[in-house]
């Protein structure tokens, strides 16, 4: 079981496929982008940057990807990407299956954004071996992913879903838990994984 696990665990590190990772985390965080487009011509400047909590965390898995491509890494952006990735692909299922509980049906949209959303937190995991990032790194993505539920539910930025407007301060509440787990989870990362170079097998 062991030997299987590292195979697999070897396997995501192969270059043409995480090439592949890669160019689907890209087209994805474009698209989110997009998506939150309508949002974010009501925003106000100040608060741009923590409205599209999903499209960011892509992308800061992108930069991750990128930089492993080329055999470098960012300490820095693989704590982000993880904590964030697990976080609002999580956050956003729940959304969206609090939506289908409230209203009877999400569509194909809706269901697209499942699926989508709980890939993202299944890729944070599955490349679990192969982040390297320490304490300092766990502690600035943990301060950032707070700043963001700050912003969002004390400043009114979160994702709009209008059918869930009249449960913002439970969804809130639910909110800062999930962080809380997600970044007690990075704490793992940091003590299971130690600093070492990027090593993508270009067999």
């Amino acid at each position: 079981m062991i030997s299987f696990i590292q195979k697999i665990s070897a396997w995501l590190m192969f270059r043409p496929f995480l090439l592949l990772v890669f160019l689907i985390n890209l087209g994805g965080t474009i698209y989110g982008y997009i998506w939150y487009g309508w949002q974010l011509k009501i925003t106000e400047p100040k608060f741009l940057i923590f409205v599209p909590d999903s499209p960011t965390a892509s992308l800061f898995f992108t930069i991750v990807l990128g930089l492993w491509l080329i055999g470098k890494r960012s300490s820095l952006f693989e704590a982000l990407a993880f904590v964030t990735l697990i976080k609002y692909g999580l956050w956003a299922v729940v959304m969206n299956l609090l939506t289908l509980a409230e209203t009877g049906s999400i569509g194909w949209l809706g269901w697209m954004l499942v699926v989508s959303h709980l890939a993202m937190a299944m890729q944070a995991v599955l490349y679990i071996d192969h982040y390297r990032f320490g304490w300092l790194a766990a502690a600035a993505a943990a301060i950032w992913t707070l700043h963001d539920v700050v912003i969002d539910y004390v400043f009114g930025q979160m994702p709009i879903y209008g059918s869930l407007d009249a449960y913002t301060a439970q969804i809130g509440y639910f909110t800062f838990w999930l962080s809380i787990a997600c970044i007690a989870f990075s704490y793992v990362v940091v003590h299971m994984n130690k600093p070492h170079s990027v090593s993508v097998d270009h067999s």
